[in-house]
């Protein structure tokens, strides 16, 4: 028996998430990755309790969704039918992970009903902002309560390690010349 899992891969857009796809799908880095417009969605088959009488092939659809903002109406329809997430941030762009409760609040809202909604100003305050909807910081969103609400298992990945460094780095370089800034 053959089984399908489908994990949406979300996060701003440039910060690794076909990067990361090619990588866990094809067990090879990807050079020079092109831009996602919509979704691209990468296969993985993975055999579940390898050497073991419940030994089941799992075909794992990893759908890397764009992060355009410009395509942000379009996203939802490839949110329906998941059983994971992940989330994907840059370790050198902090607004990258700011964001990753706006891309939850995205998926859990798909049908765009608002069938979870933010506290509002008379609730009282969860310690999570949502950040990115509007300015009124009374309005939070329950993390908790939500991830309890959806029991689909959420991973949050950080990209870009090794450029954190290089990133702290001056982007110009002081030329010594003879006795001059030693």
């Amino acid at each position: 028996m053959n089984k399908r899992v489908r994990i949406v891969v979300v996060g701003d857009s440039g910060v690794g998430k076909t990067c990361l796809t090619h990588l866990v799908a094809h067990n090879e880095s990807l050079i020079r990755p092109g831009w996602t417009v919509g979704c691209n969605i990468q296969v993985k088959i993975h055999e579940f309790k390898e050497g073991t009488a419940r030994q089941c092939p799992y075909f794992i659809e990893l759908f890397d969704i764009g992060g355009s903002l410009s395509h942000k109406n379009t996203r939802s329809v490839f949110y329906s039918g998941i059983h994971g997430i992940i989330l994907v941030h840059d370790l050198t762009n902090g607004k990258s992970q700011e964001q990753l409760l706006d891309w939850l609040f995205e998926i859990v809202n798909k049908d765009g009903k608002d069938t979870y909604k933010c506290r509002s100003p008379s609730s009282p305050p969860s310690p999570t902002p949502l950040h990115g909807y509007g300015t009124d910081t009374s309005m939070r969103f329950d993390l908790e309560e939500f991830l309890g609400a959806t029991q689909i298992p959420i991973l949050v990945m950080g990209t870009k390690l090794d450029l954190i460094d290089e990133k702290r780095q001056p982007k110009t370089a002081v030329k010594k010349v003879g006795g001059i800034g030693q």
